[in-house]
């Protein structure tokens, strides 16, 4: 009986024990350790011969429904983890491939199960932005050579806050994408600062923004009503680890998005060909004019 009684509590206890706290973040931690270099670029090309069947694994749990009570903080970094996961995924069906932005409606197609539900990578991004907290914009990478880096850690509820801030300061420090020149009196900074100015309130709050993490407090200048800000040109080629997505220019990426990406990309030609059209009226009634 005694021994009975012993098993009977053991199996009332595992559902208990065993019940998921979403995706295991140590499958992505493991995938990210090794197939992303110090400089944040991804080994694609390994990652494809050696890696999928463990990202397919990890995705898999990734489309199971997740508990109900998640915690907020665990809930923002499996989103995280999960939009890191199927950008890389969805890069790697396509490679090599020289820019995200060559492959089919990347961002707003609803072709991912995430949580028990399809979604679009732009749907996953939108969940995280309702948060409020404008640093989800440093750790989301969307594997172009102008994102923020991508970490070689999986984010974790116990250490998101300390991963959030690190990330967005390493982010900042990278001169290629932000430089703070107090000397100038002038800061040039991501696009993504442009482009989700909304996420970091009013002008004043996005400065106080980039001086509370720039590198070294240079930024503080920011803070200064005639201290100048602009934005940098964004390099969407892709951020592999080899030479693949160098060189990626921004008339490849208006053809791209032209061809790959709907409706935007309708709406770019039909303006493109009304351009043209407009080219050829104008040399036909010259050339008339003339004759």
């Amino acid at each position: 009986m005694k021994l009975l009684r012993i098993v009977t509590l053991w199996m009332m206890s595992v559902p208990l024990l065993a019940q998921p706290g979403g995706p295991d973040a140590a499958l992505w931690d493991s995938l990210v350790k090794r197939h992303v270099n110090e400089e944040a670029r991804v080994d694609y090309g390994r990652w494809k011969r050696e890696g999928l069947a463990e990202l397919d694994a990890f995705l898999a749990q990734v489309a199971e429904p997740w508990p109900a009570g998640m915690e907020a903080s665990a809930r923002k970094a499996a989103l995280i983890n999960a939009y890191n996961a199927l950008t890389v995924r969805w890069v790697l069906t396509h490679y090599p491939v020289q820019s995200i932005m060559k492959t089919p409606n990347p961002f707003r197609a609803a072709r991912h199960t995430v949580d028990g539900r399809k979604l679009s990578l732009d749907a996953v991004e939108s969940q995280l932005r309702k948060m409020g907290d404008p640093r989800v914009h440093s750790v989301l990478v969307c594997a172009a050579r102008s994102c923020p880096p991508l970490r070689r850690e999986a984010y974790t509820a116990e250490r998101l806050e300390t991963q959030l801030d690190d990330n967005t300061r390493v982010w900042l420090a990278n001169a290629k994408l932000n430089e703070f020149a107090p000397e100038r009196n002038a800061a040039a900074v991501s696009s993504i600062f442009k482009w989700y100015k909304g996420d970091f309130g009013t002008e004043q709050q996005l400065r106080a923004f980039l001086a509370r993490y720039s590198p070294e407090g240079r930024g503080e200048f920011l803070l200064q009503p005639k201290a100048k800000l602009a934005f940098n040109d964004y390099d969407w080629g892709l951020n592999d680890a080899s030479i693949v997505g160098k060189g990626y220019t921004q008339w490849r990426l208006y053809w791209d998005v032209a061809t790959h990406y709907p409706p935007v990309g309708l709406g770019a030609l039909a303006l493109l060909g009304a351009a043209l059209g407009g080219v050829w009226w104008v040399w036909a009634v010259r050339r008339t004019r003339a004759a």
